[in-house]
């Protein structure tokens, strides 16, 4: 699932999740709901190439993944993960769940 919400600051953020409520990629704030909502759509297309990810390891060893738009910004963070298989795992599991997703957003 693919939500979108306002935030306190009047900005928007979607949050992709499996389907048993796990977060996979928490976004970046946008300013307007519009624009959240084109990220979104723009989404799959995007996974389709590896180097709109960027892998990290944070300063207490975890792992994490960026998406990264076409132009290099940053778009969503995954959470932090224990092993380097894991984060792994949970970029292959992004791109599964938008591709069974996409088209079909909820905000």
């Amino acid at each position: 699932m693919i939500e979108i919400k306002k935030g306190t600051d009047n900005t928007y953020q979607f949050k992709l999740t499996t389907s048993d409520g796990n977060t996979l990629l928490n976004s970046i704030y946008f300013e307007t709901k519009a624009e959240a909502q084109k990220t979104v759509e723009n989404l799959n297309p995007l996974l389709e190439r590896q180097t709109v990810f960027e892998r990290r390891t944070d300063h207490d060893g975890k792992f994490l993944f960026k998406l990264k738009d076409l132009d290099g910004k940053v778009i969503g963070s995954s959470l932090r993960y224990s092993s380097e298989a894991g984060m792994e795992n949970g970029i292959k599991n992004l791109k599964r769940r938008i591709a069974h997703i996409s088209g079909n957003s909820r905000s």
